[in-house]
């Protein structure tokens, strides 16, 4: 299987993590305010956790299960976060967005012009129809991102969800290839 692609923007590097970047994730992710927007971020972020996580991107990778990408600063290489395409569905041509942003770097537009890369990759690369994601009712910018690069509300499934003994509404956005090309000629 080929390589994982490096992806770039204006401004960010988006490349396969290394096991170096281990610390910086761990005290990026490890943040109780990243944590507690994200369904899968465990709080506290101990020890090897990272080094964990890493470790299982190569293989789900070829096994075309998901492709997660270090969201880097072009400038200075700084890793300020993670996107990924899970959940990855050959037979219906799907995939799940998800993504983080290292509380130091929010309100810099850096997960919109991540997100719209790794929108043109799924489509683009990997063939996909449809992308969707998901964010908790009470972390609205991350629908906001969603918004931006041009997904669509489809509706909230009222506390579908468990985190640290709360219940959460996830409200659900997606987009089709057939709207994404009609955006990006407008563009």
């Amino acid at each position: 299987m080929a390589q994982q692609l490096e992806l770039t923007t204006d401004r960010l590097l988006l490349r396969p993590f290394t096991l170096s970047d281990a610390p910086t994730v761990q005290r990026l992710a490890g943040d109780r305010d990243i944590a507690s927007t994200t369904l899968n971020i465990p709080y506290p972020y101990e020890d090897g956790m990272a080094e964990e996580w890493i470790k299982k991107h190569s293989e789900q990778f070829e096994q075309r299960e998901e492709v997660t990408f270090a969201i880097t600063l072009r400038q200075d290489k700084a890793l300020i976060g993670a996107i990924s395409l899970m959940a990855l569905d050959q037979q219906h041509a799907r995939a799940e967005m998800g993504y983080w942003i290292g509380k130091p770097y929010w309100n810099n537009g850096y997960c919109t012009e991540a997100a719209e890369a790794v929108l043109r990759y799924g489509f683009t690369e990997l063939g996909l129809n449809r992308i969707y994601a998901h964010h908790f009712g009470r972390n609205p910018a991350s629908g906001r991102v969603m918004e931006k690069i041009g997904m669509v509300y489809e509706g909230c499934l009222r506390q579908h969800v468990q985190k640290w003994g709360v219940f959460e509404d996830l409200k659900i956005y997606a987009i089709l290839k057939s709207e994404y090309e009609s955006q990006s000629k407008t563009q």
